[in-house]
């Protein structure tokens, strides 16, 4: 059988993995749109995209999303917002609305990053308000969780899996649910040298997993790590991690490119049906 349709058959048995981008506040308004072009080259050539192995998402800074949105019309790669205002309009200065964000091409919409906890203060009931404010608005909430400070496995999970039951609970309130990308960062892993270790990313997801199973109104969400990922760590994760976050070690779009080919080594790994 040649490769490419081995690939596509296995791509069709097997999970797709999620890939998230954020570019934070790293590049400017140039140096963004430039990375776009390169990874919308990547995209609408990489087996692991054309043919379906991963799903690929990037958050830019609010001002370059309708450009960038353009770059990549064509390819596979979704949009998305960092953040985004609990309301949908009103007298809120320098906020942007999940209606906006809709109507602008955003398809994602990250809520409760550690960052916006500890630097602006967003406690759970805010965290809860803007998840509820995306899925309103059609938008992907990419809801951060994550512990504080580095315990062990077990403990990480208990917290981490109490941390999300909390927040989509609280967001319940103020309409239904559906799927979100669930992206586990642990606090301390976050600017690190390095990650948490696989098996301490495996006992968190796998449990956070296991609890998304138990919710009918979050079906189809998936749970990716964040927090110091890069080239290399995807393949150590096996089956019990739906994909990565990725930050400053997709500044490169070669680093994307060799993430996306891990993506198609975990579906050639996987046997056909």
């Amino acid at each position: 059988m040649p490769a490419a349709q081995n690939t596509a058959q296995n791509a069709a048995h097997s999970p797709r993995v999620t890939i998230g981008v954020s570019l934070k506040m790293y590049f400017g308004h140039h140096e963004t749109l430039n990375w776009a072009r390169s990874i919308a080259s990547l995209a609408a050539r990489h087996p692991a995209v054309t043919g379906g192995t991963a799903e690929l998402f990037v958050l830019p800074a609010f001002p370059a999303l309708v450009p960038v949105t353009g770059i990549l019309a064509g390819t596979e790669v979704r949009t998305g917002a960092q953040d985004l205002a609990t309301d949908d309009s009103g007298p809120y200065t320098g906020e942007v609305s999940g209606a906006h964000l809709h109507e602008i091409g955003a398809r994602y919409a990250e809520v409760g990053h550690a960052e916006r906890r500890r630097l602006f203060g967003e406690g759970d009931t805010v965290v809860a308000a803007k998840t509820a404010a995306a899925l309103r608005n059609g938008l992907t909430p990419v809801l951060c969780v994550g512990e504080l400070d580095q315990v062990a496995p077990a403990e990480a999970a208990a917290r981490t899996v109490a941390e999300a039951e909390r927040v989509l609970a609280t967001a319940s309130h103020e309409g239904p649910l559906g799927p979100v990308v669930l992206a586990y960062e642990p606090q301390w892993a976050i600017g690190a040298p390095r990650p948490a270790s696989p098996d301490h990313i495996r006992t968190v997801c796998e449990s956070l997993t296991g609890w998304l199973s138990t919710q009918p109104a979050l079906a189809g969400s998936r749970v990716i790590y964040g927090g110091s990922a890069g080239p290399g760590l995807l393949t150590q994760l096996g089956t019990g991690v739906d994909g990565l976050f990725l930050g400053r070690f997709a500044h490169d779009p070669a680093a994307v490119g060799r993430i996306l080919d891990e993506t198609l080594e975990g579906a050639l790994a996987c046997p056909t049906a």
